[in-house]
Formats: structure tokens, sequence, C-alpha cells
């Protein structure tokens, strides 16, 4: 009997068809092609920018040389040597720091218990809360800073006005911007008023993704609502919290709109200047663009190094769960 020759077996499912080696190299190019076009644009809007903010940073860069009437000089890190030797820099830093910290964390308390509390509410409620958080995260930021602060103005402010009905003393013709600490309190609660939708529609869009089997499990072993927020949904919830809070973080640091406006342009003697204020008044107002774009370049810096700090805590914190 003549014997049946076998065919060579087909690549099944998971096989490559080549050797080990090829297959984990295209595993390991795959994720780089699909971010391929983001990353060409990407670099078309940002890489050029932030190649003359450099280049710029490293000059004497004033209005002269704006006009092209007087040659470039080129001055190296003199910029960045002044800047980190200026105390009033590592004042506006702190007051940064400060500031956006305390905007971040105010809007991601926010934002979250009103996405719980969006998933507990009849249907027509929650559409008009949506409706209404949309509106303020739609609101241009000079429009939005120019009511809070026809609403705390001194004399016609609706919120004197109330305060001082119910009794209060010290709030007739008080001025909210007058001292440091009011005035960061009342640009960060404009901050945390338009801000907060973005977290709350997120974060109840990662609640509803969460599989109703789960929750019913812990419900059943006998958790409570706390430990069921704690220790069910926030883990399961990690990646939208991430995404939210690192945006937060950068638009919070890089504020310009509302502190210009509310505090007409960083306050009284600049104590409520922060870094994005700091590098306009430097760059535009004094006529020091080598100044300002050394400014740009420490809070792109700063920017990047706290974002990837954040990351990687989170990243350590997951593998210890």
């Amino acid at each position: 009997m003549t014997a049946t020759p076998v065919a060579a077996a087909a690549p099944g499912p998971g096989r490559t068809g080549g050797t080990p080696s090829a297959g984990r190299a295209r595993g390991r190019l795959e994720p780089w092609i699909y971010l391929a076009p983001a990353l060409l644009v990407l670099a078309g809007l940002m890489g050029y920018p932030l190649y003359q903010l450099v280049n710029v940073s490293f000059f004497d860069y004033r209005q002269p040389q704006v006009t092209g009437a007087e040659p470039l000089e080129f001055t190296g890190l003199d910029n960045y040597a002044r800047l980190l030797g200026d105390p009033e820099f590592w004042t506006v830093l702190g007051n940064t720091a400060v500031f956006a910290g305390g905007c971040v964390l105010a809007t991601l308390l926010v934002g979250v218990l009103l996405a719980v509390l969006a998933t507990r509410l009849h249907p027509w409620v929650r559409t008009a809360l949506f409706l209404a958080a949309l509106g303020a995260w739609a609101t241009p930021a000079v429009t939005g800073s120019a009511v809070w602060l026809f609403l705390f103005d001194p004399t016609l402010g609706l919120v004197n006005q109330v305060l001082s009905g119910l009794g209060l003393s010290g709030f007739e013709g008080h001025s909210w911007t007058y001292g440091k600490w009011s005035a960061f309190g009342l640009v960060g609660a404009e901050v945390v008023w338009c801000s907060f939708p973005l977290v709350m529609v997120t974060v109840y869009a990662g609640i509803l993704a969460i599989p109703q089997e789960v929750l019913e499990a812990a419900r059943l072993d006998g958790a409570s609502a706390p430990r069921l927020v704690w220790h069910v949904m926030l883990p399961i919830l990690r990646p939208v919290i991430t995404t939210v809070t690192i945006l937060s973080i950068i638009w919070d640091v890089k504020i310009f709109t509302q502190i210009y406006v509310m505090t007409g342009g960083g306050g009284i003697a600049g104590q409520n200047l922060v870094l994005n204020v700091y590098g306009y008044q430097q760059a535009f107002a004094a006529n020091q663009y080598g100044l300002g774009s050394a400014i740009g370049v420490v809070m792109t810096l700063l920017l990047l190094g706290t974002t990837l700090v954040y990351l990687r805590a989170l990243r350590r914190t997951g593998e210890e769960l």
C-alpha cells in the first residue's frame, strides 16, 4: 500500500509562520505603526514651535531684534541662569504649584462625586445636570471670568449682598481680589467650575462601562458602598482617572486667562502671578523675549517631569495591587 503524504500543518491561531524573534519584533513595532499618523500630526503642530521656543531662549531677543534692526546676540544659558537666580521666579513657581495643585484636587473631587451621584439620579434630572455642566464647560474663559468678577463685585456683586443680607459682618464692600489667597480662591473656584464637567462626564462613562456582574458579586460578598467604590470601582477606573488627572495638571499649570482677567494681570504687586502670566509679562510687557522663552521651556520640562513621575507612581501602585 502506498503511503499517503502528510500535508504540512498550517499555522494555527497565534502562529506567526516565522521565527519567534521576527514575531516579537513585529509585536513591538505594531503599536508604533498605529500611532504613526498621530505622531506625524503632533510633530508638525508642536515640533517647530518647540524648536523655536528653545532656540529663542539662547539669545538676547528683544524688540529691536524682532524688527530686524539689530543682529541677534547668542547668550547661551544666560537667560536660564538669570531666571533661576531671580527670587521672584521661585515665588511665582510656588504660587503656581499651590494654585494648580488645589485646582486639580478640587476638580477631581467635584467631578468624581457628581459622576457617582449621576448614576443614582432620575434620567431627566441627570440630563439637566449634564446640560448645565456642559454649559459651564463650553463657556469661554474670558466670559466666565467676567461673570464671576461681577458676582463677587465689592458693591454690586450678588455674593456680597446675599452674605450681608444674612447678617454676616464685613462683607459690605468686601474685595475678594485684594488679598492674595482670597484672590487665588476666587480664581480657583472659577477654574473648577469650568473644568469639572469633563471629569464628571468621563468618569460617568467609565462607571457605566464597569460590568454589573462585578458589582453584584461584590455586593453579594457583603461589600459596603465605600468598600465597593474604593476596592472595586476605583481600580477599574484607574485609566480614566489617570487621563483626566494628567489633563487637569497640564491645564491648571498653564492657566493664564482667568488669572490675568480676574486679578488685573497678576494681582497687587504681582502677588497672584503664576508662571504663564509671569512669562507673558517678561516677554511682551518687558520685551525680553529670550527670558520669556526660557520660562516657557522651564514650564514644558516641569509638566513633562510631573506627568512622568505621576505615571510611574501609578504603575508601581498597579503592580503592588
